[in-house]
């Protein structure tokens, strides 16, 4: 088996389970004032800290969730619901649906949500951001790097734009979290979400980095966990999966993987006729090749790959099974029916150059 679906979720690593494992086996309540709970306490907060010091964050910066879908919801409703300037949301129009849906929602609520749009690269530009914000313009959301075409934004040029207006940033990092850095002081933002199951840990664990004096409206009460921002008995075991996931990451050769996929591409781009790259050739994710390949069905590629052995996807997983075209590359000018024709391998350091080569060899020529 050829797994090149990374982009949707990643293969478990051992050291993470390693890691988790006497908290999984584990059961005390990290809330509970006996020792079972006082040493469930300890290893959250120290898996807390630890991520913070990969992000250049405080420790108190840090929330722990169920993933990226609840980190992306936490930050674009509580941010824009306590954040008394406006009503005037921005989002790309490249968002993940966690973001999009999220904005959408508080369009229901009489919110003004406002699309920026991206060019055929799907690049955001700091020109068309300027142009839309206004004085109540309440959050600005724009991911930094695309699940679809794997295209990366200048998250610090944005970020700093909406501050000169004083307007909370919020990136979806969850794509970018592994290869990219995640360095918030550098980058500038308000809200950071990251999921750990693109990172090697088991589905269901994410985090929300949320700077300091941010405005924020919890959306999950109760028992005041994580300072009142996140009730809920903790993930301990998620949280330390996620800090040790992390850390792996950290020594990734992203330099090698981007190799590889450079190669990748040029080797289905010479092969496969009409094949065109999707999202931005130089400023994208180390690991992701995406294309649209006119004159076929994506859906039937697909299906072909699979009985090769080779496993990859047309865009993003939460879509999966829709038969309308992606909207991020409707967004980006692609026709209809172009758009349907759509394939994405995204991979990690474990996939070699000759596996690349064999999923080149066994598209269609």
């Amino acid at each position: 088996m050829l797994y090149l679906d990374e982009s949707a979720a990643s293969p478990v690593k051992r050291e993470v389970l390693e890691a988790m494992w006497p908290h999984l086996t584990g059961y005390a309540n990290p809330s509970s004032v006996h020792e079972p709970g006082a040493a469930a306490s300890r290893a959250l907060e120290a898996a807390r800290a630890e991520v913070a010091g990969h992000l250049n964050a405080r420790p108190a910066e840090i929330i722990f969730t169920s993933g990226g879908t609840e980190s992306d919801n936490a930050a674009i409703k509580g941010i824009a619901l306590a954040d008394p300037r406006g009503r005037h949301v921005l989002v790309s129009a490249l968002e993940h649906p966690a973001v999009s849906e999220s904005a959408a929602w508080l369009g229901r609520l009489g919110y003004e949500v406002e699309t920026v749009p991206v060019d055929a690269d799907g690049v955001v530009s700091p020109a068309a951001l300027a142009a839309r914000l206004r004085p109540e313009t309440t959050l600005v959301s724009v991911h930094y790097a695309n699940n679809e075409v794997g295209t990366v934004q200048d998250v610090a040029a944005l970020s700093a734009l909406c501050a000169e207006h004083r307007v909370p940033f919020h990136t979806d990092a969850v794509q970018a979290a592994g290869t990219l850095s995640l360095d918030v002081q550098a980058l500038g933002v308000s809200a950071m979400s990251l999921a750990g199951h693109k990172l090697g840990t088991p589905k269901g664990t994410g985090v929300l980095y949320l700077r300091r004096r941010t405005p924020f409206e919890p959306l999950i009460h109760g028992g005041g966990q994580q300072r009142d921002l996140r009730s809920g008995t903790e993930n301990v075991a998620g949280a330390v999966g996620m800090a040790t996931a992390l850390r792996l990451a950290a020594e990734t050769d992203v330099a090698e993987i981007a190799r590889r996929r450079d190669g990748f591409i040029d080797e289905v781009l010479a092969r496969v006729p009409g094949a065109q790259l999707t999202g931005h050739r130089t400023r994208r994710l180390a690991g992701h090749a995406s294309f649209v390949l006119p004159g076929r069905s994506g859906e039937s590629v697909l299906l072909d790959l699979e009985r090769q052995g080779i496993f990859c996807s047309s865009g993003s997983a939460c879509a999966a099974g829709s038969s309308e075209p992606s909207p991020a590359l409707k967004a980006m000018g692609y026709s209809e029916e172009i758009a349907q024709t759509a394939v994405r391998f995204s991979f990690g350091d474990s996939v070699t150059a000759e596996d690349l080569a064999r999923a080149a060899a066994a598209l269609p020529g």
